[in-house]
């Protein structure tokens, strides 16, 4: 698979440049995407981390929820990390009141599951088909999923500590999300396949 895939990084709130950083590092163009006529140029879309309910609601003023739906429900790839697992999910818990999502993945996401900003911590995460290394891990103010779809696949449970065994990484298709942040880490596995995902997408259409 040798063709470059554009993969746009929502650029309303959270870590855009790494992201962006992250993306050209495992191979792809990399663009900020903030309108909607942005959103129509790139092969993939990457959500990131920051406050979901700060995202749902700029999302909203920039106009940019709705053309998040239907192109993903269109099929275009899709990765969420934190906040972007939460705007993935089809059902949240602890939300605010009305809080929205772009949704895709059949999936119930707990916010902040792990606990406040002082909680954040750091755990190795077998990941599957990303190596045999385990994943060191970033969480900050993090999700979990407590429950998935029958077409939802567990990509990675975390292994240690008072919260092993929560599911901290899913595939739906062409949409994936991870509770934690791999754009921190350095450790770029997580883009490499997602930049494959939205390859092997462009090639099927």
């Amino acid at each position: 698979m040798t063709a470059v895939p554009t993969i746009g990084v929502l650029a309303l709130q959270g870590d855009v440049r790494e992201h962006m950083r992250a993306l050209e590092a495992a191979g792809a163009r990399a663009l900020s995407v903030r309108r909607p006529d942005e959103l129509e140029r790139v092969d993939g879309i990457v959500l990131p981390g920051g406050e979901s309910t700060t995202m749902w609601r700029l999302a909203r003023s920039f106009e940019m929820l709705e053309p998040l739906r239907k192109r993903i429900e269109a099929g275009l790839p899709a990765y969420g990390s934190c906040a972007g697992m939460i705007m993935l999910a089809d059902r949240i818990r602890d939300g605010v009141a009305g809080q929205e999502t772009v949704g895709g993945i059949d999936m119930t996401v707990r916010r902040n599951a792990f606990g406040r900003q002082v909680d954040s911590f750091e755990s190795a995460v077998e990941l599957t088909g990303m190596g045999d290394a385990p994943y060191h891990a970033v969480f900050i103010r993090a999700p979990w999923v407590e429950s998935v779809g029958e077409a939802v696949e567990v990509l990675g449970r975390t292994e240690s500590g008072p919260s092993a065994g929560r599911i901290v990484a899913v595939r739906q298709g062409r949409l994936i999300a991870t509770a934690f942040h791999p754009e921190l880490t350095g450790d770029y596995r997580v883009h490499h396949y997602f930049a494959d995902l939205v390859r092997r997408a462009t090639e099927e259409e």
